[in-house]
């Protein structure tokens, strides 16, 4: 090879190291709410035979996970599941505690 073409290669090699990249934008951090009433809502799925501790838990958890969905930081996923499994746990805990009244209206207690 020549000198002026090794010159030349020379030259076209980039430098200054790494590629640069462009920072990302900061995350939304994850809702209080949302991740409350995904915790309620399990927590009212398990009590829900129960009846007046899975029906508070599953109410608790509906609230909460509508107002993290309505709000603008993250966890939307958390606060849907929450909404989820709170709906799905007042049913049984209202079936529960029906049940539990008629037997005791029944009893005349």
């Amino acid at each position: 090879m020549s000198d002026q073409n090794q010159n030349y290669q020379m030259n076209n090699i980039p430098q200054g190291g790494y590629p640069q990249y462009q920072q990302q934008p900061p995350q939304k951090g994850t809702s209080g709410l949302a991740i409350a009433s995904m915790v309620l809502g399990i927590v009212a799925l398990v009590l829900s035979c129960f009846g007046w501790t899975g029906l508070i838990c599953g109410a608790l958890a509906v609230i909460m996970g509508g107002i993290a969905i309505a709000g603008k930081k993250g966890g939307k996923g958390m606060a849907i599941a929450g909404l989820v499994c709170g709906i799905i746990a007042l049913i049984p805990s209202i079936f529960v505690i029906a049940t539990a009244a008629s037997i005791l209206s029944e009893l005349g207690l």
